[in-house]
């Protein structure tokens, strides 16, 4: 008898008609033999119209009472999940985070989970039930309702699976597995029958939004094998993400992948000594805003240039504190870009094979596509370029390594 554990978010039990159909899907996946726990997101639009109400009463509401009201949406789904089983003739048990013990640290509306207490949940699986779970939320050492951030049922059903020791992992969302690049920008996009945790990790790094980036990375240092499916297909293998082995070193790249939000600063000219980049950047950390990229080039007047990548949102913020910089390092001015993207290439068998950036790059110049900045790792290669040029890029690397052919 296997443990699996899924999840179901906002889009999935986004109406009545929605939750009976996630219903019947569990009650078959426990009529094959199986130990289900099931958890799941607010309703689609529920968590937005809960920060609407408290926005109308508060511009700063308390993080506090923001947890405790937000943690309300997945406490109405977990009720008519377990009512729909209890019509389809299932035994089940619906349980806020609170209730299974999630306990997390003090950190309202981003906390991190540090223990749960499976016996309970284990104890009615072993009783025959459907244990259904809140996602989002947990609680804090003094009993205070706390919520993991957007995204966080993915975290909370990767962290059962591992408490559980759970067979496998299946996260249930629009899509039906991690394909090699957003199938929007390129048609021939091919489902990944597997991936591992390291090129899954670096995927959601740099834009995929398939899944939740501290789901995967707790998936990984507990080794829980996930598996993304359709809400909305029946009977897709999905894609498999799992630890490395022989079959997947033998692929040179798995993916593409590719943020559109990206903007990049450049400081003109600054004095040249030791301490420089922390004067620079340490302003910059003060003020919460997380740099990518960074590019130093020194010049033969004893002077620097030194660019860095942002997100686009952090932008004017960004300029505004390195302005400032500029001016008490005696720097000859801040020059900056919006319309910039990152394309990045991924994939394990970057180790074993050389010239893999070589080939990236000769290919974006056949298209004429100029590169701004180069960053590599053991498994990516990523390189920034003009806006315009992202489908067109994303489209010729892909066609490029073949990611197109079974």
């Amino acid at each position: 008898m296997a443990i699996i554990v899924q999840k179901y978010g906002g889009t999935s039990v986004g109406s009545v008609e929605r939750i009976q159909n996630v219903a019947r899907r569990v009650a078959a996946e426990q009529r094959k033999g199986n130990q289900v726990v099931v958890v799941v997101s607010a309703m689609s639009s529920e968590t937005n119209r809960l920060l609407a109400l408290a926005a109308e009463l508060s511009e700063t509401p308390e993080p506090r009472e923001m947890d405790v009201l937000l943690s309300t949406g997945e406490q109405v789904t977990i009720a008519l999940l377990t009512i729909a089983l209890h019509s389809e003739g299932c035994a089940a048990r619906s349980f806020t985070g609170g209730q299974v013990h999630i306990r997390t640290d003090s950190v309202h509306s981003k906390a991190r989970i540090q223990d749960i207490d499976a016996l309970r949940v284990q104890a009615d699986l072993d009783a025959g039930r459907i244990v259904v779970v809140a996602g989002f939320q947990g609680i804090d050492e003094q009993g205070n309702i706390t919520t993991l951030g957007r995204g966080g049922s993915d975290t909370t059903a990767v962290a059962m699976a591992a408490a559980l020791k759970a067979d496998e992992c299946q996260i249930f969302t629009d899509v039906d597995g991690v394909y090699t690049t957003d199938p929007r920008v390129e048609p021939k996009a091919r489902r990944l029958q597997k991936i591992t945790f390291e090129e899954m990790l670096e995927m959601a790094s740099l834009g995929s939004k398939v899944l939740q980036i501290r789901a995967v990375e707790f998936a990984g240092k507990y080794n829980v094998p996930l598996r993304v499916l359709s809400s909305f297909e029946e009977g897709g293998p999905g894609t498999l993400i799992s630890l490395e082995d022989e079959e997947m070193e033998q692929a040179k790249i798995s993916g593409i992948a590719f943020n559109r939000d990206e903007a990049k600063l450049t400081i003109l000219g600054v004095p040249d000594h030791p301490g420089v980049a922390h004067q620079i950047l340490g302003p910059i950390a003060a003020v919460n805003i997380e740099v990518d990229m960074i590019v130093q080039n020194i010049s033969e007047d004893d002077t620097t240039n030194f660019t860095f990548t942002m997100h686009r949102n952090d932008y004017k913020k960004a300029r505004q504190v390195l302005e400032q910089i500029a001016q008490q390092l005696g720097a000859r001015e801040v020059i900056g870009d919006q319309q910039i993207v990152k394309i990045s290439l991924v994939g394990v068998g970057m180790r074993s094979h050389a010239g893999i950036a070589s080939s990236m790059f000769e290919a974006l110049a056949k298209e004429g596509i100029n590169i701004r900045m180069i960053s590599t790792s053991e498994i990516k290669v990523s390189v920034v370029v003009d806006e315009k040029y992202l489908e067109l890029g994303v489209r010729t690397l892909h066609e490029a390594f073949g990611l197109a052919e079974a």
